[in-house]
């Protein structure tokens, strides 16, 4: 059973002009102990949609759900304790800490919110915290600037751990680090999921390191779903457009990945975005039909579906794949 699951989730945010739509109806669920990759260009609805998934701004439309209760988007203190078992880490370590407060009180406030006791036994388990996430039980009496960007990653991982969580949604928690603390903050979310069972949402824009860390891939492109599988699957065989161009973009060891020149432009407005496929406009295979029907996710294979009018018609419209009963 999924732990988390989105359903026809959708973010709008007023815009100078319209609103703008920056999640379109997204289906999407995690198992407990999964790492579920979430990949696209910047401007895809990524992080609107993390945002979403843990509460922190509340769907336009849609529903999300975790551990069978619906997420509802609350103050910190008005949340039910439950849910302060879904947590998220954010891209930069260091304004996701406060600059003015020693970092082991600011985990041992994480620690009393969900219940994890009062002041005198804080220290030891702020301890315990820090060397979960590879970290000197000492550290905790520094101050935000006093540690490395992937330092303060671990611990913004380790604030997180404080509530016990079952899901952490990470949010591009490694593109502002150096590519060895890449690593081992990616490879510390994955031995959550794999000896701790924590479901983990792994949001980059870097394929290549999802390909490494994830055991399925979602690919967004200006709000929606376009194509979902197994990782290994969906590099080996995508069967969206937009897939195979963010694949073949990933810079290979003899400098040979490069942006193809077959797809153009940048992102559209989400403001406006286009009519009937939304990559029709940079698509190399882009036909007449595209632009007047909007595809919807299909069976490629079990556990894998692409939302393309070219894409083999193997089945109904696919929910299984997104982890959402049909």
């Amino acid at each position: 059973m999924s732990i988390l699951t989105a359903t026809g989730v959708e973010v709008t945010y007023p815009g100078s002009g319209r609103p703008v739509r920056a999640v379109a109806g997204v289906d999407l669920a995690v198992e407990p102990g999964e790492v579920l990759g979430l990949v696209g260009e910047s401007g895809c609805g990524k992080s609107s949609l993390a945002r979403a998934l843990v509460g922190l701004v509340a769907p336009t439309a849609g529903t999300v759900v975790f551990d069978s209760q619906p997420v509802e988007a609350l103050r910190r203190r008005a949340r039910p304790v439950a849910q302060r078992r879904l947590q998220m880490v954010f891209q930069d370590p260091y304004s996701s800490l406060n600059a003015r407060r020693r970092v082991g009180d600011q985990i041992a406030d994480a620690l009393r919110l969900a219940g994890g006791g009062g002041r005198r036994r804080a220290p030891a388990a702020v301890g315990a915290l820090l060397e979960r996430v590879g970290l000197d039980p000492a550290m905790q009496t520094r101050y935000p600037h006093e540690f490395s960007g992937g330092q303060r990653q671990r611990v913004a991982v380790a604030r997180a751990l404080a509530a016990d969580p079952s899901v952490i949604v990470a949010d591009e928690p490694i593109s502002a680090l150096d590519a060895s603390a890449q690593a081992q903050v990616a490879n510390l979310l994955v031995g959550l999921a794999r000896t701790e069972g924590v479901a983990v949402v792994f949001i980059s824009h870097d394929l290549a390191i999802v390909r490494q860390v994830a055991d399925r891939t979602a690919v967004m492109y200006l709000g929606t779903v376009v194509e979902v599988g197994p990782t290994a699957t969906l590099w080996e065989d995508p069967q969206h457009p937009y897939t195979r161009a963010l694949i073949d973009a990933v810079p290979t060891p003899d400098g040979s990945g490069r942006l193809p020149a077959d797809l153009p432009g940048d992102v559209p407005d989400p403001a406006a975005p286009p009519s009937g496929c939304r990559f029709h406009p940079r698509c190399p295979l882009v036909t007449p039909d595209c632009s007047s029907w909007e595809p919807v996710l299909r069976v490629q294979e079990p556990g894998h579906a692409a939302a393309c009018i070219l894409a083999p018609d193997r089945g109904a419209p696919d929910r299984s794949t997104t982890g959402v009963p049909s």
